[in-house]
């Protein structure tokens, strides 16, 4: 004999997923590890500071943000490691990666201030 089931109950079977909550990102050391040395690398080439106003900005927009990465993929994987670049791709899907990475940023900048983008001030007289 066949269960009758409601036609709310089989919405909600269906389409249930659609608004579901994600589940909360779960580091691994080594994610923390490659979010520590993109870090580095950014602030090393002095931009600190317009790395993180970028990330807050596309904070709203991270999963978008991380699908266009995916789309530049085949020409970034010519310069990077292919799977470091991938991996990064699915972290920066999940907006607590991005709150991780400026921190990682605002961290590393702290140890070598000179790499937030500003240029250091000069000494009077010279």
């Amino acid at each position: 004999m066949r269960e009758h089931t409601s036609l709310w109950v089989r919405i909600r079977q269906a389409v249930g997923h659609a608004l579901a909550i994600p589940p909360s990102l779960q580091l691994t050391l080594e994610d923390e590890q490659l979010l520590a040395r993109i870090a580095a690398m950014i602030v090393r080439r002095g931009l600190g500071a317009p790395a993180i106003m970028l990330l807050d900005t596309v904070r709203p927009l991270n999963f978008v943000a991380s699908q266009f990465l995916v789309f530049l993929g085949p020409f970034a994987t010519i310069l990077l490691n292919p799977v470091e670049y991938e991996r990064f791709t699915a972290l920066l899907e999940h907006r607590e990666a991005v709150d991780v990475l400026i921190k990682a940023i605002t961290d590393e900048a702290d140890r070598n201030p000179s790499g937030l983008g500003g240029k250091a001030a000069s000494p009077p007289g010279s």
